[in-house]
């Protein structure tokens, strides 16, 4: 029953929406429900990435620290055993040649720690970045 007092009751106002009009609406939302689901399946698959990302680098940083702290106590170790040989040292000649020694012993140690750290270093970016290329992958098809 329409109550005659009511201002938006059908009898004071007949309105009725034209079918084309109703047909465009639904339309819209339908699109904007499809919009939406396309864009919580994609945020959903970067969070998946984002989190990929930093567990990975994770990892990789701990490995890093971890290959830095076997390097100093490596590098304290050598230099606590030099400087225990140069006490027993006799002569400013022995002195010499023990710390030539040392020195091209470290030179080679410091450059091979080096070059340790530069293949880990990449590994763990390589790492951290294999989530990304495999979701970009699955948006972005390479160029012909």
């Amino acid at each position: 029953m329409t109550n005659p007092s009511d201002p938006f009751s059908a009898s004071i106002i007949p309105f009725e929406v034209p079918e084309q009009m109703r047909a465009f609406a639904e339309k819209g939302v339908l699109q904007a429900r499809d919009s939406y689901a396309k864009f919580k399946d994609a945020a959903e698959t970067h969070n998946s990435t984002v989190e990929a990302v930093f567990s990975s680098y994770n990892k990789g940083a701990s490995a890093y620290s971890a290959k830095l702290i076997e390097f100093f106590k490596a590098n304290t170790t050598s230099s606590l055993d030099f400087a225990q040989e140069l006490f027993g040292v006799k002569t400013p000649s022995e002195a010499l040649e023990l710390w030539t020694a040392h020195a091209r012993k470290q030179f080679e140690t410091y450059t091979a720690q080096a070059k340790e750290l530069a293949e880990l270093g990449q590994k763990v970016v390589n790492e951290a970045a294999e989530p990304i290329k495999a979701n970009a992958s699955k948006y972005y098809k390479p160029a012909a």
